[in-house]
Protein backbone atom coordinates (compact mmCIF):
# COMPACT_ATOMS: atom_id res chain seq x y z
CA UNK A 1 0.00 0.00 0.00
CA UNK A 2 1.66 3.93 -0.74
CA UNK A 3 2.55 5.82 1.80
CA UNK A 4 0.41 8.90 1.95
CA UNK A 5 2.06 11.72 1.49
CA UNK A 6 2.21 15.44 3.31
CA UNK A 7 1.49 17.71 0.46
CA UNK A 8 -0.26 20.44 2.46
CA UNK A 9 0.94 22.77 4.80
CA UNK A 10 -1.80 21.41 7.30
CA UNK A 11 -0.31 18.28 7.27
CA UNK A 12 3.17 18.97 7.95
CA UNK A 13 1.86 21.35 11.00
CA UNK A 14 -0.07 18.35 12.61
CA UNK A 15 2.31 16.47 12.65
CA UNK A 16 4.67 19.29 13.85
CA UNK A 17 2.49 19.87 16.57
CA UNK A 18 2.97 16.21 17.81
CA UNK A 19 6.81 16.82 17.96
CA UNK A 20 6.20 20.22 20.44
CA UNK A 21 3.53 18.86 22.17
CA UNK A 22 6.65 16.08 22.97
CA UNK A 23 9.25 18.65 23.94
CA UNK A 24 6.80 20.15 26.08
CA UNK A 25 6.07 17.21 28.06
CA UNK A 26 10.28 16.52 28.23
CA UNK A 27 10.84 19.64 29.48
CA UNK A 28 8.31 19.40 32.32
CA UNK A 29 9.46 16.16 33.63
CA UNK A 30 7.03 13.07 33.44
CA UNK A 31 4.03 11.94 31.53
CA UNK A 32 0.65 11.21 33.21
CA UNK A 33 1.72 7.43 33.52
CA UNK A 34 5.35 8.47 35.16
CA UNK A 35 7.28 7.84 32.02
CA UNK A 36 10.00 10.09 30.20
CA UNK A 37 8.95 11.31 26.80
CA UNK A 38 11.33 10.30 24.19
CA UNK A 39 9.92 13.39 21.72
CA UNK A 40 9.68 11.69 18.22
CA UNK A 41 9.13 8.45 19.35
CA UNK A 42 5.71 9.56 20.87
CA UNK A 43 4.52 9.83 17.16
CA UNK A 44 3.62 6.30 15.19
CA UNK A 45 6.11 4.66 13.26
CA UNK A 46 3.83 5.53 10.26
CA UNK A 47 3.23 9.26 10.92
CA UNK A 48 7.25 9.83 11.66
CA UNK A 49 8.02 8.11 8.66
CA UNK A 50 5.32 10.49 6.62
CA UNK A 51 7.23 13.51 8.35
CA UNK A 52 10.52 12.37 7.04
CA UNK A 53 8.69 12.40 3.27
CA UNK A 54 7.51 15.41 3.84
CA UNK A 55 11.05 17.00 4.48
CA UNK A 56 12.35 15.36 1.90
CA UNK A 57 9.60 16.49 -0.34
CA UNK A 58 10.57 19.90 0.41
CA UNK A 59 14.50 19.63 0.58
CA UNK A 60 14.83 16.98 -1.76
CA UNK A 61 17.15 15.06 0.88
CA UNK A 62 16.93 14.17 5.07
CA UNK A 63 19.92 13.74 6.91
CA UNK A 64 20.16 11.35 9.87
CA UNK A 65 21.87 13.46 12.13
CA UNK A 66 19.91 16.41 11.66
CA UNK A 67 16.60 14.37 11.97
CA UNK A 68 17.64 12.42 14.69
CA UNK A 69 18.09 15.54 16.78
CA UNK A 70 15.24 17.27 15.22
CA UNK A 71 12.79 14.05 16.43
CA UNK A 72 14.43 13.33 19.15
CA UNK A 73 15.29 9.82 18.63
CA UNK A 74 18.17 7.72 17.70
CA UNK A 75 19.63 7.66 14.25
CA UNK A 76 19.97 3.90 14.24
CA UNK A 77 16.00 4.57 14.44
CA UNK A 78 16.12 7.06 11.55
CA UNK A 79 18.51 4.96 9.60
CA UNK A 80 15.68 2.24 9.88
CA UNK A 81 12.68 4.36 8.46
CA UNK A 82 14.79 5.52 5.59
CA UNK A 83 15.35 2.28 4.80
CA UNK A 84 11.77 1.43 5.11
CA UNK A 85 11.25 4.30 2.14
CA UNK A 86 13.68 3.07 0.00
CA UNK A 87 12.34 -0.17 0.10
CA UNK A 88 8.81 1.34 -1.03
CA UNK A 89 10.72 3.03 -4.10
CA UNK A 90 9.93 6.77 -2.18
CA UNK A 91 13.76 7.52 -0.69
CA UNK A 92 16.64 6.62 -2.23
CA UNK A 93 19.40 5.83 0.49
CA UNK A 94 22.95 7.69 0.63
CA UNK A 95 25.63 7.87 2.83
CA UNK A 96 23.96 10.08 5.63
CA UNK A 97 21.25 10.21 4.78
CA UNK A 98 18.65 9.62 1.77
CA UNK A 99 17.27 11.47 -1.35
CA UNK A 100 14.13 11.66 -3.07
CA UNK A 101 13.67 9.24 -5.12
CA UNK A 102 13.68 10.11 -9.20
CA UNK A 103 11.67 7.02 -10.41
CA UNK A 104 8.29 5.65 -8.84
CA UNK A 105 5.13 7.00 -7.91
CA UNK A 106 6.16 9.92 -6.38
CA UNK A 107 8.60 11.77 -8.67
CA UNK A 108 7.81 15.04 -9.68
CA UNK A 109 10.20 16.71 -11.58
CA UNK A 110 10.01 20.61 -11.66
CA UNK A 111 8.59 22.57 -14.90
CA UNK A 112 12.02 23.47 -15.73
CA UNK A 113 13.18 19.61 -15.99
CA UNK A 114 10.19 18.80 -18.06
CA UNK A 115 10.68 21.69 -20.62
CA UNK A 116 13.01 19.58 -21.96
CA UNK A 117 11.83 16.57 -21.84
CA UNK A 118 9.80 15.79 -25.38
CA UNK A 119 9.59 19.26 -26.56
CA UNK A 120 8.72 18.68 -29.88
CA UNK A 121 5.87 16.01 -29.25
CA UNK A 122 4.53 18.79 -26.86
CA UNK A 123 4.21 21.30 -29.52
CA UNK A 124 2.81 19.06 -32.41
CA UNK A 125 0.21 17.86 -29.69
CA UNK A 126 -0.67 21.96 -28.76
CA UNK A 127 -1.29 22.72 -31.99
CA UNK A 128 -3.42 19.86 -32.22
CA UNK A 129 -5.45 20.52 -29.10
CA UNK A 130 -5.81 24.33 -30.31
CA UNK A 131 -8.00 23.27 -33.35
CA UNK A 132 -10.74 21.90 -31.44
CA UNK A 133 -11.19 25.55 -30.03
CA UNK A 134 -13.61 28.07 -31.26
CA UNK A 135 -13.45 32.06 -30.34
CA UNK A 136 -15.70 32.56 -27.93
CA UNK A 137 -15.41 29.32 -25.41
CA UNK A 138 -14.30 28.94 -22.16
CA UNK A 139 -11.17 26.69 -22.10
CA UNK A 140 -9.61 25.48 -18.64
CA UNK A 141 -6.07 24.91 -18.44
CA UNK A 142 -4.44 22.77 -15.84
CA UNK A 143 -0.88 23.59 -14.84
CA UNK A 144 2.18 21.56 -16.70
CA UNK A 145 4.19 22.22 -19.77
CA UNK A 146 1.80 20.26 -22.11
CA UNK A 147 -0.77 22.82 -21.35
CA UNK A 148 1.14 25.61 -21.26
CA UNK A 149 2.42 24.78 -24.85
CA UNK A 150 -1.58 24.73 -25.08
CA UNK A 151 -1.66 28.11 -24.00
CA UNK A 152 0.79 29.63 -26.34
CA UNK A 153 -0.99 28.28 -29.11
CA UNK A 154 -4.27 29.78 -28.38
CA UNK A 155 -2.77 33.36 -28.49
CA UNK A 156 -3.64 33.24 -32.09
CA UNK A 157 -7.23 33.65 -30.90
CA UNK A 158 -9.26 37.02 -29.91
CA UNK A 159 -11.95 36.31 -27.32
CA UNK A 160 -11.26 33.53 -24.92
CA UNK A 161 -11.89 33.09 -21.09
CA UNK A 162 -9.06 31.21 -20.09
CA UNK A 163 -9.63 29.50 -15.87
CA UNK A 164 -6.58 28.23 -14.81
CA UNK A 165 -4.46 27.38 -11.55
CA UNK A 166 -1.23 27.75 -13.01
CA UNK A 167 0.90 31.12 -13.08
CA UNK A 168 3.00 30.52 -15.98
CA UNK A 169 0.28 30.35 -17.98
CA UNK A 170 -1.30 33.49 -17.05
CA UNK A 171 1.92 35.28 -17.27
CA UNK A 172 2.16 33.65 -21.15
CA UNK A 173 -1.63 34.82 -21.69
CA UNK A 174 -1.11 38.09 -19.52
CA UNK A 175 -0.45 40.00 -23.13
CA UNK A 176 -3.73 38.91 -24.70
CA UNK A 177 -7.25 40.48 -24.27
CA UNK A 178 -8.02 37.30 -22.95
CA UNK A 179 -10.50 37.06 -19.58
CA UNK A 180 -8.19 35.28 -17.30
CA UNK A 181 -9.54 33.51 -14.12
CA UNK A 182 -6.72 32.50 -11.62
CA UNK A 183 -8.38 30.21 -9.05
CA UNK A 184 -6.45 31.10 -6.27
CA UNK A 185 -4.93 28.43 -3.45
CA UNK A 186 -2.03 27.78 -2.07
CA UNK A 187 1.54 28.27 -4.00
CA UNK A 188 3.10 25.22 -5.03
CA UNK A 189 6.77 26.38 -6.17
CA UNK A 190 7.48 22.68 -7.95
CA UNK A 191 4.60 23.02 -10.51
CA UNK A 192 4.43 27.06 -10.49
CA UNK A 193 0.78 26.38 -9.78
CA UNK A 194 -2.24 27.17 -7.15
CA UNK A 195 -3.73 23.93 -5.07
CA UNK A 196 -6.14 23.80 -2.05
CA UNK A 197 -9.24 23.82 -0.84
CA UNK A 198 -9.50 27.76 -2.58
CA UNK A 199 -8.74 26.73 -5.65
CA UNK A 200 -10.96 23.64 -5.65
CA UNK A 201 -14.09 25.62 -3.72
CA UNK A 202 -13.84 28.16 -7.08
CA UNK A 203 -13.78 25.21 -9.55
CA UNK A 204 -16.94 24.20 -8.13
CA UNK A 205 -19.02 27.20 -9.31
CA UNK A 206 -17.33 27.65 -12.78
CA UNK A 207 -18.47 25.59 -16.01
CA UNK A 208 -16.08 25.24 -19.09
CA UNK A 209 -16.20 24.69 -22.47
CA UNK A 210 -13.14 22.71 -22.51
CA UNK A 211 -10.65 21.31 -20.44
CA UNK A 212 -6.71 20.44 -21.31
CA UNK A 213 -5.52 18.25 -19.06
CA UNK A 214 -1.93 17.05 -18.75
CA UNK A 215 -1.26 14.04 -16.71
CA UNK A 216 1.84 12.47 -15.54
CA UNK A 217 0.32 9.01 -15.65
CA UNK A 218 -2.20 7.30 -17.99
CA UNK A 219 -3.01 3.89 -17.32
CA UNK A 220 -6.36 2.34 -18.71
CA UNK A 221 -6.50 -0.01 -15.21
CA UNK A 222 -5.89 2.35 -12.66
CA UNK A 223 -6.92 5.67 -14.24
CA UNK A 224 -5.12 9.25 -14.74
CA UNK A 225 -2.96 9.97 -11.95
CA UNK A 226 0.04 12.66 -11.19
CA UNK A 227 2.69 12.66 -7.85
CA UNK A 228 0.40 14.79 -6.18
CA UNK A 229 -2.35 14.72 -3.82
CA UNK A 230 -3.26 18.00 -3.65
CA UNK A 231 -2.70 18.93 -7.36
CA UNK A 232 -4.95 15.45 -8.23
CA UNK A 233 -7.82 17.31 -6.36
CA UNK A 234 -7.77 20.61 -8.48
CA UNK A 235 -7.66 18.12 -11.67
CA UNK A 236 -10.37 16.63 -10.81
CA UNK A 237 -12.20 19.80 -9.58
CA UNK A 238 -11.53 20.67 -13.30
CA UNK A 239 -12.89 17.70 -14.65
CA UNK A 240 -16.16 18.42 -13.37
CA UNK A 241 -16.40 21.51 -14.37
CA UNK A 242 -15.75 21.19 -18.02
CA UNK A 243 -18.12 19.81 -20.84
CA UNK A 244 -15.42 18.62 -22.94
CA UNK A 245 -11.94 16.62 -21.06
CA UNK A 246 -9.35 16.74 -23.59
CA UNK A 247 -6.58 14.83 -22.37
CA UNK A 248 -2.85 16.23 -23.58
CA UNK A 249 0.23 14.41 -23.00
CA UNK A 250 2.99 12.75 -24.90
CA UNK A 251 3.36 8.91 -25.81
CA UNK A 252 5.93 8.34 -22.49
CA UNK A 253 3.27 8.98 -19.81
CA UNK A 254 1.10 6.15 -21.06
CA UNK A 255 0.78 2.63 -19.07
CA UNK A 256 1.99 4.47 -15.87
CA UNK A 257 1.30 4.76 -12.21
CA UNK A 258 1.55 8.14 -10.01
CA UNK A 259 0.81 8.27 -6.44
CA UNK A 260 -2.50 9.77 -6.80
CA UNK A 261 -5.50 9.24 -8.94
CA UNK A 262 -7.18 12.31 -10.77
CA UNK A 263 -9.97 10.04 -12.39
CA UNK A 264 -10.99 7.23 -14.15
CA UNK A 265 -10.47 6.87 -17.58
CA UNK A 266 -13.88 6.99 -18.99
CA UNK A 267 -14.10 10.53 -17.03
CA UNK A 268 -12.62 11.91 -20.44
CA UNK A 269 -13.37 12.67 -24.13
CA UNK A 270 -10.93 13.16 -25.85
CA UNK A 271 -7.07 12.11 -26.03
CA UNK A 272 -4.07 13.96 -27.88
CA UNK A 273 -0.97 12.60 -27.96
CA UNK A 274 2.01 11.56 -30.09
CA UNK A 275 2.43 8.93 -33.00
CA UNK A 276 4.93 6.65 -30.79
CA UNK A 277 1.77 5.32 -28.51
CA UNK A 278 2.11 1.74 -29.05
CA UNK A 279 -0.54 0.62 -31.18
CA UNK A 280 -2.26 -1.88 -28.18
CA UNK A 281 -3.08 1.25 -26.26
CA UNK A 282 -4.28 3.23 -29.16
CA UNK A 283 -6.62 0.25 -29.55
CA UNK A 284 -7.45 0.02 -26.29
CA UNK A 285 -8.50 4.10 -26.10
CA UNK A 286 -10.72 3.67 -28.87
CA UNK A 287 -12.44 0.78 -27.27
CA UNK A 288 -13.83 3.01 -24.63
CA UNK A 289 -15.23 5.43 -26.94
CA UNK A 290 -12.52 8.11 -26.56
CA UNK A 291 -11.39 10.13 -29.49
CA UNK A 292 -7.94 9.68 -30.02
CA UNK A 293 -5.89 12.56 -32.26
CA UNK A 294 -2.57 11.41 -32.75
CA UNK A 295 -0.06 13.87 -34.24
Amino acid sequence: MPLPVLTSKGEMERVSNVMRRARVSKTSGRTRAGSEPRNGSQMLVEERRQYILGLAQQQGRVLVTALAKDLGISPLTIRKDLDDLQERGILQRAHGGALLAKTGAIFDPSLKEKEKQQAEEKQKIATAAAGFVQEGQCILLDSGTTTLAVAKALKRFRRLTIVTNSISIVAELSSTDFEILLTGGSFRKNSSSLVGPLAEETLRDIHGDILFLGVDGFDLDIGLTTPNVSASRVNRAMVRAATTVIVVCDSTKFNRRRLSKIVDVTSIHHVITDSNLPAETAEAIRALNIQLTLV
